[in-house]
């Protein structure tokens, strides 16, 4: 009898291991505040009305087991996204969804008016966070420079 190579027998193994290595290597990041895994929680941030708001994916995630915290001049968000518990690991044929505890660090800019009126809510999968501001960062005493 001919044995398949292990990739053959299990085509999404490679995948799954390489995927699994790659998370562990970014989750050692985690302690540096350095955004390295910003496809776990891709944000988008827009100033409206006076305030800058947040908005940041977290497919799968449950409200309960997501954290938002001002400290200092950052905006960190904390949390982590479950796999279902009911399924062995061995059991998968492919893993392409994220899990895990993730972190993103965004920084705020001198403009906050009060980091007590910072509002956070969940909803279909999407933190939105509003932060108020004094003026937007885009006013200010700025200088035109002539282009030449």
């Amino acid at each position: 009898m001919t044995m398949f190579p292990v990739v053959r027998r299990d085509p999404f193994r490679l995948t799954n291991d390489l995927t699994r290595l790659v998370d562990d290597m970014f989750r050692s990041f985690g302690n540096l505040d350095v955004d390295v895994a910003s496809s776990f929680g891709r944000s988008d941030i827009y100033l409206k009305d006076n305030h800058m708001i947040v908005e940041t994916e977290l497919a799968g995630a449950r409200k309960e087991d997501v954290q938002v915290r001002v400290d200092g001049e950052r905006l960190i968000i904390t949390g982590e996204i479950r796999r279902c518990e009911d399924v062995r690991q061995e059991d998968y044929l492919r893993m392409g969804r994220r899990c895990g505890s993730f972190r993103r660090t965004f920084p705020l800019p001198e403009q906050v008016a009060d980091p007590q009126q910072v509002k956070a809510k969940f909803q279909d999968g999407i933190l939105r966070v509003e932060v108020p501001l004094k003026q937007s960062p885009l006013e200010g005493d700025g200088v035109d420079v002539k282009v030449e």
